[in-house]
């Protein structure tokens, strides 16, 4: 996962539903050769499909990690999944970064935010 350390630790802000979201849950293997530059590149590649929203990202001190991705719509999801960079990147993760991971793909219906000012 990216360093966000500089920025502001802000979560993405509240939509206008209807959207979808894809919530990528993982524990890593102690091999993570490659890992930082490919998910780098995965935040970059993302960045380019039409209807993508945003993303958070959180990890556990125990390895726990999450990555939340929105996307305007069921389209943009399907172009995101079906990328040919981001395929070999899961198949890689696969192979070598992921002890294990599950993948949640929901349709959000209600969304609401808070700032304090």
């Amino acid at each position: 996962m990216s360093d966000h350390s500089e920025a502001p630790v802000m979560p993405i802000e509240a939509f206008e539903p209807p959207y979808y979201v894809a919530v990528f849950t993982t524990v890593r293997t102690q091999e993570q050769s490659g890992y930082s530059e490919t998910n780098a590149r995965m935040e970059e590649l993302v960045k380019d499909i039409p209807g993508y929203l945003g993303m958070d990202h959180a990890q556990t001190p125990g390895g726990l990690g999450i990555t939340v991705g929105y996307f305007r719509d069921a389209e943009a999801l399907t172009e995101w999944r079906t990328n040919g960079e981001h395929r070999a990147a899961q198949e890689r993760g696969r192979a070598e970064w992921y002890q294990s991971y599950t993948l949640h793909v929901a349709k959000v219906e209600r969304s609401h935010g808070f700032l304090r000012a």
